[in-house]
């Protein structure tokens, strides 16, 4: 199978988990008798970012510590910690060290499975303890808002044209899902490839971007928001095969549901990224309790839902042996995406 259509069907088969869990968000914690919900943290709980600042997962979980903060959730502080070295393993392994600790969080993206596919650090998903999926993040193509590409069938049709590799497509770090959906793009670009410059967090990417030391990014929406805004950028598709539900404007003409998908312009490739809140191993029911509950709080507030409109998140959210079930398949679509791009490690 192409890494096309293994990209396509990955997103039905997320879609598909997904859907299932709908409206089981307090399920886990609803299960466990109330006596056993009255643990909490009794210490600052660090909150870990297994990526660098200013990308997707960074902006989430420091969004998180101000709404925690701000309506005083806990009693506890939130300590927010970057951790990105080696795509997130740094991230995974301490709080992997961490065991039965219940006083580290981490926020995870796909690097939960990548990072270990790609690397062969000594990690997996089933080192830790899964809590809470917050949300599905979007990709989206973008460009800088003077190039002559209007659509991404244009963009695909230039880089056919042009020479191999002449083409900088930017992403967040490598073997990962930035360069993952550029690989997959290129099976319908003719044969031609990009060359994947990575950097250290979506946020750089899109000041590259701005400043044109690459063509395009395949940023997450809320990584590229604020330039779409100041008219730097421009959005070129959604890789998904649904527009997004968002209809309130971001800039004078455009909002969210007026990008097309992908599909719709001739790019039949989507993918979705996982963020979502784990424990280290030997998490007992009663701390899962307390962080699935908090959560809820979270996202139960008005500013939550605004965050996920800004930055045109799938709110696809689950907890408990639904979410365990979620991550179980995701990996093997995680593994045969990149097997089909050539990017796991030796032994894997």
């Amino acid at each position: 199978m192409s890494a096309r259509a293994m990209i396509s069907s990955a997103t039905e088969l997320l879609r598909s988990a997904s859907l299932l869990a709908v409206g089981c968000l307090g399920l886990a914690a609803s299960a466990i008798p109330a006596a056993a919900q009255s643990w909490e943290p009794t210490k600052p709980v660090t909150f870990i970012i297994p990526a660098g600042t200013g990308g997707g997962a960074d902006q989430m979980a420091r969004f998180i510590q101000g709404i925690v903060s701000k309506h005083s959730l806990m009693k506890q502080p939130m300590v927010v910690v970057n951790k990105g070295g080696g795509a997130g393993a740094e991230g995974f392994l301490e709080v992997k060290k961490a065991n039965a600790d219940p006083h580290t969080i981490i926020i995870t993206l796909s690097n939960l499975f990548t990072t270990p596919l790609a690397t062969g650090v000594p990690f997996n998903w089933k080192d830790l303890t899964p809590v809470q999926m917050l949300a599905l993040d979007q990709f989206v193509l973008w460009v800088p808002s003077d190039a002559p590409y209007k659509t991404a069938k244009e963009y695909i049709e230039a880089v056919k044209s042009g020479p191999d590799k002449s083409f900088k497509m930017g992403g967040t770090g490598s073997k990962q899902e930035d360069q993952i959906i550029t690989v997959a793009l290129e099976k319908v670009t003719g044969g031609k490839k990009f060359t994947y410059v990575p950097y250290g967090g979506g946020g750089t990417v899109a000041v590259q971007l701005v400043g044109k030391h690459i063509n395009s990014s395949v940023n997450n929406p809320i990584e590229a928001v604020s330039q779409w805004k100041a008219g730097a950028l421009r959005p070129l598709c959604i890789f998904d095969d649904k527009r997004s539900i968002y209809k309130g404007k971001v800039t004078a003409d455009m909002a969210w549901t007026d990008i097309p998908t992908c599909k719709e312009s001739g790019v039949d490739v989507d993918y979705q990224m996982l963020r979502g809140i784990f424990m280290g191993p030997g998490a007992k029911p009663e701390q899962i309790a307390f962080y699935v509950d908090l959560m809820k709080k979270v996202m139960a507030t008005p500013e939550w839902k605004k965050f996920m409109e800004d930055g045109a998140f799938n709110q696809t959210s689950m907890s408990g042996a639904e979410f365990k079930s979620w991550v179980e398949k995701a990996e093997k679509t995680h593994y045969d995406l990149m097997k089909a791009a050539a990017f796991l490690a030796a032994g894997k």
